[in-house]
């Protein structure tokens, strides 16, 4: 009998999936996540869902990518010690914008902790990102 290794977690407790396109990397990389951050991360990944027919999810770089067409994300996650990052590449142009600044430009974050309450605000950052054009990485 084959025993699955779990991922390795790096800092942060970030989960070390190889890259990927579609459902199961990201799925992988969800199950992964140590502790409250699996729920908050399969909450963040069902808003997604639902708010974006067709996404197209992939793990880049031992980050779940979400995006409108293959290649072209408007954000994604990534886990550390105390909070999730989600990252809006195109963050200064939504209303309002997320609350972290980042040293590129047009990227904001907003940061999700244990017990908040984040699911609408994060749906209608979902809303105007996929209006956005996808930035290509």
């Amino acid at each position: 009998m084959t025993e699955t290794k779990k991922p390795v977690l790096l800092s942060g407790g970030n989960p070390q999936i190889a890259k990927g396109y579609g459902e199961e990397p990201v799925k992988a990389y969800i199950a992964a996540m140590p502790g409250w951050k699996s729920d908050v991360g399969q909450q963040i990944d069902d808003i997604v869902t639902s708010t974006v027919p067709g996404v197209v999810k992939a793990v880049k770089w031992n980050s779940p990518f979400y995006g409108t067409e293959t290649d072209l994300w408007f954000m994604n996650l990534h886990c550390f010690d105390k909070y999730i990052k989600v990252a809006f590449f195109r963050g200064t142009s939504l209303k309002p914008m997320p609350p972290e600044a980042s040293k590129h430009a047009e990227t904001r974050y907003f940061h999700i902790r244990d017990g908040d309450d984040f699911g609408d605000r994060l749906t209608e950052w979902i809303r105007q990102a996929t209006k956005l054009p996808g930035e290509r990485m």
